[in-house]
């Protein structure tokens, strides 16, 4: 669908705190031209928390236009907010990506009946894939293989799994739902499980050549 590696991109700064578009452009060249299938566009890596909404879409737009011939690009539209995560996803549809990565909802820790109602809602606001992106440590939330089983029927996908139990892995895969290794470590436990990929981060290590 997207490609077994995906690279949670950074998003880069100017020194006053702007986003930095040009060197974000630059550098999803480079990880397209060096290995990466796609892009995953302001998830944690991406720096989400600090973005408006104004910049989150002026990256997806960049990101589409620089490499979207090419590779994938996925757009984390996912909060704890389901009105802004709708809207969100919406406008990141128009604008051309591929897909959406979805955080479980944090911080305010929905019981199961509400992920699986955030996740509908969301995923009826597109006809593009939706991957759940699932890591407690983050969120305060875990989203268990029951509830999985529960998004796959509004409309998921996938799911990012930044979680080392490899039986629930197991478990996703037979579901039937793409699995995305969340931390780079679980990426080939995963694929000896049937998994599809990893989201990565370590794939930005190397970086691009520096502008001159």
């Amino acid at each position: 669908m997207f490609g077994p590696v995906l690279t949670a991109i950074v998003t880069p700064f100017k020194a006053n705190g702007d986003v930095d578009y040009v060197a974000f452009r630059t550098l999803a060249r480079y990880l397209v031209e060096h290995g990466s299938d796609g892009l995953v566009v302001t998830g944690s890596t991406g720096e989400a928390p600090t973005l408006s909404d104004r910049e989150r879409l002026l990256l997806y737009a960049a990101a589409v236009d620089e490499v979207g011939e090419r590779a994938s690009v996925i757009a984390s539209t996912g909060t704890y907010d389901t009105r802004h995560s709708v809207a969100l996803t919406g406008q990141a549809d128009n604008l051309g990506v591929d897909g959406f990565l979805v955080v479980a909802p944090y911080y305010s820790r929905p019981p199961a009946r509400g992920i699986v109602e955030h996740f509908r809602q969301i995923t009826a606001a597109t006809d593009k894939p939706v991957i759940a992106y699932n890591i407690p440590v983050r969120t305060g939330i875990k989203i268990d293989v029951e509830t999985f089983g529960q998004l796959a029927r509004v409309g998921v996908v996938g799911v990012k799994q930044a979680w080392d139990d490899l039986d629930e892995a197991r478990q996703i895969v037979e579901l039937g739902l793409q699995l995305y290794a969340g931390d780079d470590n679980l990426l080939f436990p995963f694929l000896q499980l049937g998994g599809t990929g990893g989201i990565c981060v370590h794939t930005t290590s190397s970086g691009p050549p520096s502008r001159t």
